[in-house]
């Protein structure tokens, strides 16, 4: 992969059961050097819609409403947005960088893609709007809006 240095520079780049971790800065200097990278936000509906999302990123919830249980079509959703290597099959090793509110469902949902034979999958650790301050508010410590990335809401 040409762009390791990304994640050495972003400190991040620890790997948790095949999927690497990547901080939401690095994750958009890369995107914006590599036009085979999929950004693919697996937050709720309701999230993408109303709290926001990254210009460009494909909508595939992980866990959505009204049940909140995982998606049963998430892999097959994945592959379908995924570049093409023939007629047969997904080219595989193209990174796959996944987001959420927080940075706690991507790492979830990565680890569904690698058990499904999915990899180069990359979590984005500080979501889209980061964890949560001492104060229990969001967009106050990390994350893609935090770090003033471009970002849509509907």
């Amino acid at each position: 992969m040409a762009n390791n240095h990304l994640l050495a520079r972003s400190g991040s780049g620890k790997r948790v059961f095949g999927v690497a971790s990547i901080t939401a800065s690095a994750a958009w200097r890369w995107l914006k050097s590599d036009a085979e990278i999929r950004l693919i936000d697996i937050g709720s509906t309701q999230e993408f819609l109303f709290v926001g999302h990254p210009v460009g990123a494909a909508h595939i919830p992980y866990i959505d409403e009204p049940d909140w249980i995982p998606n049963p079509c998430f892999t097959n959703q994945v592959r379908a947005v995924l570049p093409v290597a023939d007629e047969t099959r997904v080219k595989r090793g193209n990174p796959i960088l996944l987001i959420c509110r927080s940075g706690e469902r991507s790492k979830v949902a990565g680890q569904v893609l690698f058990g499904a034979g999915v990899d180069n999958v990359f979590s984005i650790i500080d979501g889209f709007e980061g964890p949560l301050n001492e104060h229990d508010h969001r967009r106050q410590i990390a994350g893609w809006r935090y770090d003033g990335l471009p970002w849509a809401q509907c």
